[in-house]
């Protein structure tokens, strides 16, 4: 019997439960991403666990602040700048339940905006 046959296959089944190991426990959600000027008055279903990407346009990510009416069903999430990558604001979606989101820009000159987010299972 020629010794690599069996240790072909034992290295296969090797690299196969290594890949498994490394796959993710949960699925991977993609989130929703909108334009900062189309949210007024929208709504935004999310998934829990899913994030709203909030596009600032020309505007700094992290000039834009917002409130959750209601904490428990979704959180606000701060655009920032951090080692050369910049993260948009956003809100993710933490339990089933419907909440209104004000936001809001620190650099003034824009009317605050009101949506509403429906988060779902």
């Amino acid at each position: 019997m020629n010794p690599a046959k069996p240790l072909a296959a034992t290295l296969a089944v090797g690299i196969l439960l290594l890949l498994a190991a490394c796959a993710p426990a949960e699925p991977v959600i993609a989130p929703v991403t909108r334009d900062a000027g189309s949210l007024q008055g929208a709504t935004v279903e999310l998934a829990v666990g899913q994030v709203l990407n909030i596009d600032t346009g020309d505007l700094a990510v992290d000039s834009y602040r917002g409130e959750v009416d209601d904490p428990s069903v979704a959180r606000f999430v701060a655009g920032r700048e951090e080692d050369g990558a910049t993260f948009n604001p956003g809100v993710e979606g933490l339990a089933k339940g419907e909440t209104t989101v004000v936001l809001s820009n620190a650099d003034g000159g824009i009317q605050s905006v009101t949506f509403t987010v429906e988060v779902s299972d």
